[in-house]
């Protein structure tokens, strides 16, 4: 079988040679006939995912042989998922992956972001604590009204849902079996294919600061 490339939680962003999967709700609703569209819209989706996207939910196994996959790939994905699920996606990933298939991910970075309210807390500012949790996407500023902003809430998944930082995300890919499990930067894997799929901005939160991207390995 040839080597496949799969990227889990892709959203609107797909790679020509690639399969792209994603477990949005909304994705399933748009399938539906004659309804897909209205409910679509109703849960504030501005576009139609594209039609490469395949739904897929990585935390119980994608419908992908396993030991096929050779590059992986998610991006700000795992931070929406709960701790449990996430601990799953990571071993349903190694269990997807080929022999010395490559496994890339990026998340916001909680270190990163911890200092920063740190810092702001040492210069005084009253706004810390609120910076900090709209940073990490955490809490919730007000409880949704009416049958339409309750559905937006509910099928969304913009929360997140846990945060992580470089020594919980490379504790964690090493109990899930994966090796040389390192700190990446966008375009440095030596296979070519992550190149479809890599996006600068993702790298780098809206102020332009470093998030959490890292490379990993399952054993040749």
């Amino acid at each position: 079988m040839t080597p496949l490339n799969v990227q889990f939680g892709c959203g609107f962003s797909v790679g020509e040679d690639w399969l792209n999967f994603d477990s949005s709700p909304t994705l399933r609703l748009e399938r539906l006939p004659v309804l897909g569209g209205l409910l679509s819209r109703m849960s504030g989706n501005r576009q139609p995912f594209p039609a490469a996207v395949r739904y897929g939910d990585i935390t119980t196994g994608l419908p992908v042989p396993a030991g096929t996959v050779k590059a992986l790939y998610a991006s700000h994905v795992l931070e929406h998922l709960s701790y449990e699920d996430f601990k799953s996606a990571l071993r349903q990933a190694h269990v997807l992956l080929a022999r010395g298939g490559e496994f890339r991910l990026i998340v916001p970075d909680l270190e990163e972001r911890a200092r920063r309210y740190v810092a702001a807390l040492d210069a005084g500012r009253v706004d810390a604590g609120g910076a900090f949790m709209r940073s990490c996407m955490l809490g919730a500023e007000r409880r949704p009204k009416g049958p339409v902003n309750f559905l937006r809430q509910m099928i969304g998944g913009s929360a997140h849902l846990w945060m992580w930082d470089h020594a919980s995300m490379a504790a964690h890919l090493e109990a899930a079996g994966f090796v040389e499990v390192r700190r990446c930067d966008m375009g440095d894997s030596p296979d070519p294919a992550f190149r479809q799929v890599e996006d600068a901005s993702r790298f780098t939160d809206k102020d332009g600061f470093r998030e959490l991207a890292m490379s990993a390995r399952k054993a040749a």
